[in-house]
């Protein structure tokens, strides 16, 4: 497949899902807005992954390349392309999909657990039982998705609306929507599967007068070391959404 990414950031990247592509031989390009990377056509990739950034989707004035985006994910949920969204991807996918993005209640920071939707489970749970891939999520490795909670990664101030139609995947204490998935296309996700702790290494020194105080906010200590405790689960999780991506196309 031919598989565009959307950058925003130069200290964030694609994490796990670009070594993981590699692998399957999958043909990756890359816009790179924080270079001035002109965006691509939409018939040019099979598969659209937007990645996360420190900007809100509501900055417009600020980042003038937002609205060329934001047109980008509108066309290539119209031609039925793949679209992955990831933080502030995710916060664009809803946008594209006429969903509220707003601020939330709290900041996330950190690692804390997330719970699954009694829909994400059903539907898991229905394709595992037939053997074979349910949509977007693949059904091998259904354990993953149809326990009750993992804990991963976070680091955004914003949330979304669910989108009409869209299906809610997972939730957590500080945010009620932490990932949807929409038809047999897109797949929203506010936390961080990708990110290995050399990718969060440069988003701590990147954002560390963000750490303060607050109800779901970790210190720089504590992230890494539940980085080296977590972050194995959360690349299996990856795994199976990505391989649910590939089988769906």
């Amino acid at each position: 497949m031919n598989i565009h990414a959307v950058l925003h950031m130069d200290y964030e990247g694609l994490g796990a899902i670009e070594c993981w592509l590699v692998e399957r031989g999958h043909d990756l390009s890359k816009t790179k807005l924080y270079l001035g990377d002109t965006l691509p056509a939409v018939d040019s990739f099979d598969w659209l992954i937007v990645m996360g950034g420190a900007m809100n989707i509501y900055e417009e004035e600020a980042y003038p390349w937002l609205i060329a985006e934001k047109a980008l994910i509108r066309e290539a949920l119209k031609q039925n392309k793949k679209v992955l969204g990831i933080c502030l991807g995710a916060q664009l996918l809803a946008d594209a999909l006429d969903a509220k993005v707003l601020k939330n209640k709290v900041k996330e920071i950190g690692w804390y657990p997330i719970q699954f939707t009694p829909e994400a489970r059903v539907l898991l749970d229905a394709g595992y039982v037939h053997h074979e891939p349910t949509g977007l999520l693949d059904a091998e490795p259904v354990h993953h998705w149809t326990s009750e909670s993992l804990t991963v990664f976070h680091w955004h101030g914003d949330t979304f609306e669910l989108p009409q139609g869209a299906i809610p995947l997972a939730a957590s204490e500080g945010c009620s929507n932490q990932a949807f998935i929409y038809g047999e296309n897109a797949i929203g996700l506010q936390f961080h599967l990708e990110m290995e702790e050399s990718d969060i290494e440069r988003l701590i020194q990147h954002g560390l007068d963000e750490l303060v105080d607050g109800p779901y906010i970790q210190t720089a200590e504590e992230i890494g070391l539940l980085t080296r405790k977590h972050a194995p689960a959360a690349t299996k999780l990856l795994h199976s959404l990505l391989l649910g991506l590939e089988r769906a196309y």
